[in-house]
């Protein structure tokens, strides 16, 4: 249902400290199945359709969820965003079918948001710098016992801490809170359920505009503990690649129901009329749309389109190549063509407001005829040992396959699903590659070695042919780019992509059977599997 019958609100702000006489009249224009009042010092929301919920006056805090008879907010812990603001001016204003309670920091401006005959705490966050209380993100902190069903590999409840305070052993299983990530181009609706009844985050196709790194980008959705908590990570420090963004966050949802997960298409187009600051209308934004090209069959092509303002995404069509996303803030973007998550070509373009603009883009990659090749250049470790668990489970864990090498990689026999995906310098440390060359092969070449992430300064240093009369050391290679932060144990390959070639000469090879023997380097410390390391994207020698 369209939102065009609201209208300006009947009355103004009205906060905790004046709330009984303001609110009074504002309540007296709903109905009595639909409205806010004040309940020792909560504003108790009703959205006329069962769902009823209370913001505490003082902080905040989303301190009661009531649905079908059921209490959903974990009375120990509230909601909020991170660990709570502490102290925030809040107040309320209702319009003919919506209510917006406000929660005013210096910094932050968190809104609650209530639609008549919709069973959803709809929410907008706006910032102007990077909260004081941690990392900017919404935190439902729910009510275990009446929805205890969450994902397996972020429920931590009895385990014990192996690393860190985030990641846990429970039984024979590895458990984190970040191996319920998702990548933002993918993560619309996530939950939790129980009898008859569902909680779920849901970031509609703008939730994330301010947020930071990218489409493929990652972080926590849930963590089932002694509550059951559902994120929206909106800025993250987790191998983050790029600058926070301020603005409008949202808006998204906490929707409640009887259980099935929600469409993703949560209609927001209510909230325009209430003054969210920060808030673009439709009529404001603009399209883009076109068709790209160059993208092997069997890859995903994603448009990747940012600002200092905004990002977007989009994925072209796979046969045809036309793509479009529209609502996008005007201004400048660099866009991105991504073959699955490797960037391979990249323009500028501008968005106007209420308008489009057509932008084609081929991929520029190029990929030399090789020798050969073990994995695919295209931005991720898919198809090596392990990396199919990565992403749910700690490296260590006993479902993983053995790290260390039992005996060298042979190309043109060995499976790409033997070479690990990733190299640890205190867990499989060096790492061999076996291959034949015909005495016309024994030439120059040079060896690629593709990365998707370093942690701790790892990066491959390259010998050929060791404790032979051709051994030859390669060079030490300088630093990848420091990100500060675990990727690999915290269930994320996602960094900074980068290459390493290394020029070979041709008296290091013989001919026949030659080995390559790639060793992780660092001048920074680190045990197991925390000590240096990087993850795969490809390995190939050129011809």
């Amino acid at each position: 249902m369209k939102n065009s019958f609201l209208r300006p609100a009947r009355t103004a702000c009205c906060r905790a400290a004046v709330f009984g006489s303001v609110l009074a009249c504002a309540v007296s224009v709903l109905r009595a199945d639909f409205g806010v009042t004040s309940v020792s010092g909560r504003y108790q929301v009703d959205t006329g359709a069962g769902l009823v919920f209370q913001i505490n006056q003082a902080n905040g805090d989303l301190v009661s969820i009531l649905y079908a008879g059921k209490q959903l907010q974990d009375q120990s812990k509230f909601s909020g965003i991170a660990s709570g603001l502490g102290a925030a001016a809040v107040s309320a204003t209702t319009y003919d079918d919506a209510i917006k309670i406000t929660c005013e920091t210096a910094t932050l401006t968190h809104y609650y948001l209530a639609r008549r005959g919709f069973n959803n705490i709809y929410m907008a966050t706006y910032t102007t710098a990077e909260p004081t209380v941690g990392e900017l993100r919404y935190i439902a902190r729910l009510n275990r016992a009446n929805l205890p069903n969450g994902p397996r590999e972020s429920d931590i409840l009895g385990g014990t801490a192996i690393e860190g305070s985030d990641v846990f052993l429970v039984g024979t299983e590895t458990r984190s809170k970040f191996y319920s990530s998702v990548p933002f181009i993918e993560d619309q609706v996530h939950g939790v359920t129980g009898d008859g009844v569902g909680a779920y985050m849901v970031i509609p196709g703008n939730g994330y505009e301010a947020s930071s790194g990218g489409p493929f980008f990652r972080d926590i959705d849930n963590q089932g503990g002694t509550q059951q908590e559902v994120y929206f990570y909106m800025n993250s420090g987790h191998l983050q690649t790029e600058a926070y963004r301020m603005g409008l966050h949202g808006p998204y949802a906490l929707c409640i129901n009887d259980g099935p997960a929600p469409s993703a298409s949560l209609d927001m187009n209510f909230v325009k009329n209430l003054g969210l600051t920060g808030y673009v209308p439709v009529n404001g934004r603009g399209m883009i749309h076109g068709k790209v090209t160059g993208i092997p069959s069997g890859f995903p092509a994603v448009l990747g389109f940012a600002n200092g303002t905004a990002q977007y995404w989009a994925y072209a069509n796979p046969t045809s190549g036309v793509y479009k996303r529209g609502q996008m803030i005007p201004g400048t973007y660099t866009m991105t063509l991504y073959k699955y998550e490797l960037a391979v070509a990249s323009t500028t373009v501008t968005i106007p407001a209420n308008g489009s603009v057509t932008q084609d883009l081929a991929s520029t990659e190029v990929v030399p005829a090789a020798l050969w090749r073990i994995g695919d250049w295209d931005g991720t470790p898919a198809g090596f040992l392990n990396a199919d668990k990565i992403e749910r489970m700690h490296p260590s864990d006993a479902r993983m396959s053995p790290w260390a090498q039992s005996g060298p990689f042979v190309v043109g026999s060995s499976d790409v699903g033997a070479f690990p995906m990733a190299q640890f310098k205190d867990v499989n440390n060096p790492l061999l590659i076996q291959f034949e060359l015909t005495p016309e092969q024994v030439a120059n070449h040079t060896l690629r070695i593709g990365i998707t992430s370093s942690f701790n300064g790892g990066r491959p240093q390259v010998s050929v042919n060791p404790g032979t009369a051709n051994a030859w050391n390669g060079p030490n290679p300088p630093a990848p780019t420091k990100i500060n932060s675990r990727g690999v144990t915290r269930g994320t390959y996602r960094g900074i992509n980068q290459t390493f070639s290394v020029a070979i000469p041709a008296s290091a090879f013989v001919a026949g059977t030659n080995i390559i023997r790639i060793t992780a380097i660092s001048g920074t410390a680190g045990s197991a599997f925390l000590s240096p390391n990087y993850v795969f994207d490809a390995i190939e020698l050129d011809q």
